[in-house]
């Protein structure tokens, strides 16, 4: 199998997506398939060696020359394509218009095509061998790469080529689709048949170009990236205009909860807590009340709030964006200033709302600290060191941030949608279950509903407070359970067909 993608952790990521690139293939490769993992060459990597090949591709009618750099590491083989178009990108990967990202990532998905017969893989060089076309499985992630699919059917299997191959695309954020004017279909050096498979009616008016449109109609199959997603974008307002086309072939859908890399997210592990008064612990009743505890105090200390064990310490770590509802926690800054407890966010984005994080310190900084910008080590101190985790996000395909608290002992707080609501089980006092609060409301208020409750379990129901934390430890997050889910899909993918 071979996933395709814009961004591979930990060599380029600018979120979740570098984050799966890097960890999904390694537990594939783990559980026996030869796996090859493919994204552009932003910059120098030590580890990846120029294999010397180079391949031209017609692209926006130009010949365009790639070079294939290949790494072994934990049984995948990680390729990156080589071409000056990453290389002037590499401080920030999606920069440029349309025209320019759509240059890079027609270049990306036919280097990718082609380097299954081109790129000898394996340890042993007398050995390596190239993957060839023996049931390859394309996996494309977004609409960066949603041209592959397109481009494996007009280019190859329309040909009578690459007919044991088959592609799937993993839909991680609809919200974004290599929209524009349909005038830009023509740069898509595509058959007109294929070309027209882009014209979409824009919901924002008019006709457009939809790429990934053109490759969920070519995909074999789609995976989205929870279930809950998976039923979203099926949705008007989820689909983002492309709801119609998802439900019209919904049997190609499925829905799979993304994992989390234990060897870089587990307090027993973690490298971020073993300086500044932060410790390693382990996941157990134990580990919750000692050494999560000498987190949280070393935690308080480092942005300068008030050391008391007894407060609650509510954390947020996101982008500053009104996806991620962060508006909401700053709307309700007022009364949680009336609470005895404590709040530490992380993140940036939005210049409105960095202004409101920092006036928000300003207005009370013994119970708000805001670090306006990003931090890895940060993030994992604030997963480790607080009671609480907010994300009240209006959509959220999968999160991860979630499933990091839960982890480390920190109970999530989450809005109802897409991968929260399938990762997050409400708090039932009755029946004393539960890993967290899970709201269904847009509002402010709603939010302030949610974490008034959490608060009063923790003050007045210790007890219960410390089950669902320990609850939440023993979730199994691990990458296994997805690559077993994804094993299936690719048997559907291979044995369904209906392409020729």
């Amino acid at each position: 199998m071979v996933f395709v993608a814009s961004e591979m952790a930990p060599w380029s990521k600018t979120g979740g997506l570098g984050d799966v690139m890097g960890a999904l293939p390694k537990a594939m490769a783990k559980r026996g398939h030869r796996v090859m993992a493919i994204a552009p060459r932003y910059d120098n990597y030590p580890e990846a060696l120029d294999t010397g090949v180079r391949w031209q591709f017609p692209i926006m009618g130009g010949d365009q020359e790639v070079g294939y750099f290949h790494a072994i590491i934990d049984g995948v083989d990680f390729v990156f394509i080589d071409h000056s178009c990453f290389h002037h990108v590499k401080d920030s990967i999606y920069a440029g218009e349309l025209p320019d990202q759509s240059f890079r990532f027609q270049l990306l998905c036919r280097a990718a095509l082609e380097a299954v017969w081109h790129v000898k893989c394996g340890v042993d060089p007398l050995t390596a061998s190239n993957y060839g076309d023996d049931n390859t499985v394309f996996i494309a992630n977004d609409w960066q790469t949603s041209l592959l699919p397109v481009f494996l059917q007009a280019y190859y299997r329309d040909h009578g080529k690459m007919l044991g191959s088959r592609s799937i695309i993993v839909l991680h954020n609809c919200a974004f689709q290599g929209r524009g004017p349909y005038k830009l279909a023509k740069d898509l050096n595509l058959p007109e048949h294929y070309r027209e498979m882009t014209l979409l009616d824009d919901p924002f008016g008019g006709e457009c170009m939809n790429m990934y449109k053109a490759g969920l109609m070519n995909a074999h199959r789609w995976v989205a990236v929870s279930t809950g997603y998976a039923w979203e974008v099926q949705t008007d307002m989820g689909g983002k205009g492309l709801a119609p086309v998802l439900r019209d072939e919904s049997w190609k859908m499925n829905g799979i909860v993304n994992g989390i890399d234990y060897a870089e997210w587990s307090p027993e592990i973690d490298k971020f807590l073993t300086t500044d008064g932060y410790v390693n612990f382990p996941s157990t009743r134990e580990g919750l009340l000692d050494g999560k505890a000498q987190c949280k105090a070393a935690l308080q200390a480092e942005f300068g709030l008030p050391i008391r064990p007894d407060v609650p310490l509510l954390g947020f770590i996101g982008r500053l964006d009104p996806q991620k509802g962060v508006d909401n926690i700053l709307e309700a800054r007022h009364w949680l200033g009336s609470q005895d407890c404590q709040v530490v966010m992380l993140g940036s984005g939005d210049p409105e709302l960095e202004g409101l994080m920092r006036e928000m310190e300003q207005s009370n900084n013994e119970k708000f600290r805001c670090w306006v910008g990003f931090s890895v080590s940060m993030s994992h101190r604030i997963t480790a060191g607080a009671d609480m985790f907010l994300m009240p996000s209006r959509f959220e395909p999968c999160g991860l941030n979630q499933l990091y608290s839960m982890r480390y002992g920190t109970v999530p707080i989450v809005r109802a949608v897409g991968g929260l609501r399938d990762t997050v089980q409400q708090y039932d006092p009755w029946k004393n279950e539960g890993t967290g609060w899970s709201y269904e409301g847009e509002s402010s208020n709603d939010l302030i509903d949610s974490i008034s409750n959490a608060l009063g379990t923790y003050r007045e129901h210790r007890e219960s407070f410390i089950g669902i934390a320990e609850r939440g430890m023993q979730r199994d997050s691990t990458w296994n359970t997805a690559a077993e889910a994804y094993e299936k899909v690719i048997v559907q993918a291979k044995f369904d067909d209906y392409r020729g």
